[in-house]
């Protein structure tokens, strides 16, 4: 179903995503790519950091899996990472003593593969 939650498969540990939200710069990152896909060019521009720290942040982000980076292709042929936040919901749980964190995607791919079966449906 479009913007259906789905949940990733391995859910990152709640000592790395804990660790990632008590981090300035992870925190600006992933609020700056929830608006929309960036370079880390952008990203460095954006958020006033250091390209170095950009990418460190970023790996760790991609890492638990709440940053993707997907290539682009310019006009002119190069190509280029853009990385967009694929947070919709974190949930936290507290159960005998046990934390648990599961994170939840909206999924795009779902939202296009719907549309089209529905334009082949259509013909």
């Amino acid at each position: 179903m479009p913007g259906e939650l789905l949940r990733v498969a391995e859910d990152p540990s709640p000592t790395e995503v804990f660790a990632l939200l008590d981090d300035e710069y992870a925190r600006a990152l992933l609020a700056a790519t929830s608006h929309r896909p960036m370079t880390a060019t952008e990203l460095s521009n954006d958020c006033e950091m250091s390209l170095s720290t950009v990418y460190r942040r970023l790996d760790a982000l991609e890492d638990c899996g709440l940053v993707a980076a997907r290539t682009q292709i310019a006009d002119d042929g190069h190509h280029v990472d853009v990385y967009e936040a694929q947070m919709d919901e974190l949930t936290v749980c507290l159960t005998d003593g046990t934390f648990d964190v599961s994170l939840a995607v909206e999924s795009k791919t779902h939202e296009f593969a719907d549309a089209l079966v529905d334009l082949w449906e259509g013909l």
